[in-house]
């Protein structure tokens, strides 16, 4: 099997490279970096943002996993149309002009969101209209998924949810970040429900990716570690396993998530779309319950490759490995 990762150089296709590597397949990564971040058998440096000529990859390949994105909760919405739209576009058109090669698409649980506790969701749960999107990276997401649905050739789209572990930049980082100015924001109703969530290790994102590969699925598959936890109590056992225990306050999320579209408005027409403090989709991402139906993904792909407990325990280790650098 050789196999054409994108966005082999980010979170999660560095851990698809060596999912991959593991079954013994040949892996050619591509990214926009001048070197590549991993082993690869061959590397190809492209801009997906434009046209990937039908050459760019040398020899044959027997499937795509398209992993590359701009994934942010804020950047100037043209960014993300290009990154996540026209990329996929252009991945699409490559993988036709090679003779329809089997792709499976990296999307995101967010094409399913609303600004409201949401349980359950299954594969058939309507996608969120583009005008009604959180924000622009969800809605580049739902368009994305469209263009791979026009695809000619056999395709299939996972969604995860809240991807966590080892070299994540968007989701607990910054609830640490957070935690390490002494306070943490709780944006839950006293004395109403809690928020629950599922998340999802890298390393079970990458698994069943290669799974996705190997096994030839098609259609679209929620993803999650099927372990849904209570945001807050989660996230205070993991600060805590790190000597972090933040003070907390309750805030009304209706007064926060008015103060982020303030700061999301004054940076984007003044601070040139620099990420402000808090979003409107970060808020609802704090005060909201997400859970998911994996049912499907079980079915067809398999148990989780890592426990949600080695996840926490992996996370625990990089942290108190990180902070012992900073302080030298």
């Amino acid at each position: 099997m050789r196999v054409l990762i994108t966005g082999s150089n980010g979170f999660v296709g560095i851990r698809t490279v060596r999912a991959a590597q593991q079954r013994g397949w040949q892996v050619v990564g591509l990214g926009r970096a001048a070197a590549p971040s991993c082993d690869v058998d061959h590397y190809v440096r492209h801009d997906l943002t434009h046209p990937l000529p039908p050459d760019a990859v040398p020899g044959e390949v027997d499937a795509v996993v398209h992993a590359a994105a701009l994934a942010s909760p804020f950047a100037p919405p043209r960014d993300f149309v290009r990154a996540n739209v026209h990329g996929t576009r252009h991945v699409t058109a490559w993988a036709s002009a090679r003779g329809r090669v089997p792709l499976v698409h990296v999307s995101s649980s967010s094409v399913l969101y609303r600004d409201a506790d949401q349980l359950d969701l299954t594969e058939h749960s309507p996608v969120t209209p583009d005008a009604e999107q959180l924000n622009a990276y969800a809605r580049s997401k739902a368009v994305a998924e469209r263009v791979v649905a026009d695809y000619a050739g056999p395709w299939s789209v996972l969604r995860p949810r809240a991807v966590i572990g080892e070299g994540d930049t968007v989701l607990l980082p910054r609830i640490l970040r957070l935690a390490d100015r002494g306070l943490l924001p709780v944006l839950e109703p006293r004395g109403g429900p809690r928020v629950r969530v599922d998340l999802t290790d890298v390393g079970t994102v990458a698994e069943y990716l290669v799974r996705a590969v190997d096994r030839g699925v098609t259609g679209t598959y929620n993803i999650t570690n099927a372990e849904p936890v209570e945001l807050y109590p989660f996230a205070l056992d993991l600060l805590a396993r790190i000597g972090l225990r933040p003070r907390l306050r309750r805030i009304p999320p209706t007064l926060v998530r008015a103060l982020a579209g303030c700061g999301e408005h004054v940076s984007a027409h003044l601070l040139g779309h620099r990420e402000p403090p808090l979003t409107r989709f970060g808020v609802s991402v704090l005060s909201r319950s997400k859970t998911f139906d994996v049912t499907r993904a079980l079915r067809d792909l398999g148990e989780p490759a890592v426990p949600l407990a080695t996840s926490v325990d992996r996370l625990v280790a990089d942290w108190t490995r990180q902070r012992a650098l900073a302080r030298g």
